[in-house]
């Protein structure tokens, strides 16, 4: 997984398939600019709250000056492979979502749950396969384990803190790995621990071990 975080990244092109990378990239903390004469609606609504930048106009010869990274996302091939070109000139990653140039990069379908992130990828063989798996993994991990993976790592970050002895911290998260919090946060009965809490359970489990 790249860090774009605060990194300049551009994106040419202005469709539906623009706007996925668009969110892909605000979802990494990049710093995204959009270059196309129109864009849809959701892209208007990030250029309105201040999310993005958008130069209003046809993609032209220098526009990907500094960019980290490029997304060639328009429905013409001949102008994705340009902004590739360019893009590998100017020593940029690039990746196009079509024409005979897919750039440095292949760009997998991203399923993200707060600190959860999986990629699927078919190296380009089928993407549209690769947002359909991407679909039925959607289903299988839910919401919830973005309020799971927030208490694993609350937890995680006390025993650290708190245990010294490498053998009795393994011990301790594998205990905590084994409680019913998921079927609990499903089932909405979960009450979320406070500091003191789980201050409480690594002594008394501690003990134990």
């Amino acid at each position: 997984m790249l860090d774009c975080k605060g990194r300049c990244c551009a994106v040419v092109g202005g469709g539906a398939v623009a706007e996925r990378k668009v969110n892909s990239l605000l979802a990494a903390s990049a710093d995204v600019t959009v270059i196309s004469p129109e864009v849809t609606q959701g892209l208007r609504q990030l250029v309105m709250e201040g999310r993005i930048r958008w130069i209003s106009r046809e993609y032209a010869a220098g526009d990907l000056a500094g960019a980290f990274l490029v997304y060639a996302a328009t429905s013409s091939p001949d102008v994705n492979g340009a902004v590739i070109d360019e893009a590998e000139r100017m020593g940029a990653l690039a990746n196009a979502a079509g024409g005979s140039k897919p750039g440095s990069f292949i760009s997998p379908s991203v399923l993200r749950r707060g600190r959860l992130v999986i990629a699927v990828s078919t190296s380009g063989a089928g993407p549209a396969l690769a947002a359909e798996i991407c679909d039925r993994l959607e289903e299988e991990y839910g919401p919830e384990y973005e309020e799971y993976l927030e208490w694993m790592y609350r937890m995680r970050s006390s025993i650290k803190r708190q245990v010294t002895r490498p053998e009795t911290r393994q011990r301790l998260l594998m205990k905590a790995a084994k409680l019913e919090v998921l079927d609990d946060i499903r089932k909405g009965t979960f009450e979320p621990w406070d500091t003191e809490q789980i201050k409480q359970w690594i002594a008394n489990n501690q003990e134990e071990s």
